[in-house]
């Protein structure tokens, strides 16, 4: 009787002794549901694909697999609070909401939890300053930096003058759409344009009246800020009016497929900014027969290669290189969040790497410091075919102009700094 006992107990050691399984915990708060799903789900394709063609094809990051949490938030702020609250405690390493208003709520809950946030190209624009925001990075570019390379691209077609011209700005009326009329207000003085505002309401169906003024007050170029059913409204209305789509042009979360396939050939000409270039990536074979071809797709394979598909790809490969950086500074494969932090302070992404990792180019090569979390804020600018249906780069990267977008970080995080009592430095 003894003896079973005694065995008994070396088997409990033993089970107990045995090594848990680690794991890199990636929680993707996505919206594959309501008005803004149109947007939202091929950029969770492209995020959890990512991730699992590391698992297949590498078993994870630095040997370690990555465990996806995926949250319905339905573009709902209140709903994207909760899936936070819900996923921090399984050991979330970083969390990219893709929603300003969730990201703007979140700002303060994952400074206090130590978790990084990165809002790529949204969020709060003045987190590029990382004295102040040591949680937040938004790396490539913010929105100032959308606003500002838009009017840069106008510049150099207007032969380097604006002066006189009116420019109308249609933006989604939240914290999201709201963000580049600092920047635009600051660049109109300075550049002799004038600058319409028109809001439109969530979740954008009704847009006649905005149109309508358009229509009688003829502005020489319409800049759109929206997201979801908006842009497709948008680029409907403007048909219907007969503005001309090639002063036409939305930010880098108003040029996907689904934005102007509804409206035909109607929409040819159309043009938008894009923070990631569109092509046939070797990636995307990888992640055909690895991921999809295996069963392991996050969709159903119908997105891939697409612009908003595409760019939930690059944020889950920034995120990924950025987890590998933090393995690398610190010696150990299963990293913390903080650690996290600090590979994404230590990040950086050169032509050569892209090109290793089978996107070559799919984003300009940049580094992140303590000061600066932002990027280098370039941008396209891409003009719908619709004969073929593809978006075409009509440029090469365009730099915003860090002497507006700069001082205006610099000022607005301050002013957060005085409000929450942050004392601004490195971590």
């Amino acid at each position: 009787m003894k003896m079973k006992k005694l065995a008994a107990l070396a088997i409990a050691a033993s089970v107990t002794a045995a090594p848990v399984m680690a794991e890199l915990v990636i929680p993707d708060l996505s919206y594959r549901t309501g008005p803004y799903a149109a947007g939202g789900t091929p950029f969770s394709d492209g995020y959890q694909d990512y991730f699992n063609l590391l698992n297949a094809r590498d078993g994870g990051i630095g040997g370690e697999p990555v465990r996806i949490l995926e949250c319905e938030t339905g573009y709902s702020t209140e709903r994207g609070v909760e899936c936070y609250e819900s996923t921090k405690g399984e050991g979330a390493l970083i969390y990219q909401p893709l929603s300003t208003g969730i990201a703007y709520q979140l700002i303060p809950k994952t400074t206090a939890d130590q978790i990084p946030l990165h809002t790529m190209g949204y969020g709060r624009t003045s987190a590029a300053d990382g004295e102040v925001f040591n949680w937040v990075f938004n790396y490539p570019a913010n929105y100032w930096d959308a606003a500002s390379v838009m009017v840069n691209y106008l510049l150099d077609e207007n032969g380097g003058s604006l002066d006189g011209k009116t420019l109308a700005l249609v933006y989604h009326n939240s914290a999201y759409g709201k963000e580049p009329i600092r920047t635009l207000e600051t660049l109109s003085e300075m550049h002799g344009f004038n600058l319409t505002q028109l809001a439109v309401d969530h979740p954008g169906q009704e847009q006649k009246s905005q149109w309508l003024q358009i229509r009688r007050e003829r502005p020489d170029y319409v800049l759109m800020w929206g997201w979801g059913v908006m842009n497709q409204v948008a680029i409907q209305e403007a048909a219907n009016i007969g503005f001309p789509m090639e002063n036409f042009i939305g930010n880098w979360w108003a040029g996907a497929e689904h934005d102007v396939t509804p409206a035909g050939a109607a929409a040819n000409g159309y043009k938008s900014l894009n923070m990631n270039r569109i092509d046939d990536l070797p990636v995307f074979a990888e992640i055909s027969s690895l991921v999809h071809d295996a069963g392991n797709a996050a969709g159903d394979g119908s997105n891939i290669g697409k612009v908003l598909y595409t760019r939930g790809m690059y944020a889950a490969m920034l995120a990924a290189e950025a987890i590998a950086k933090a393995q690398e500074i610190h010696g150990v494969a299963q990293v913390t969040p903080a650690m996290v932090r600090d590979g994404m302070e230590a990040l950086e992404i050169t032509d050569a790497r892209m090109e290793e990792l089978g996107m070559a180019q799919i984003g300009p090569a940049f580094s992140v410091s303590c000061q600066d979390h932002g990027g280098t804020g370039f941008g396209i600018v891409q003009e719908w075919d619709a004969a073929s249906g593809t978006w075409t780069a009509l440029t090469d990267y365009i730099a915003p102009d860090d002497s507006v977008t700069g001082p205006l970080v610099t000022e607005d995080a301050a002013a957060f700094a005085a409000e929450n009592n942050i004392t601004p430095g490195c971590l």
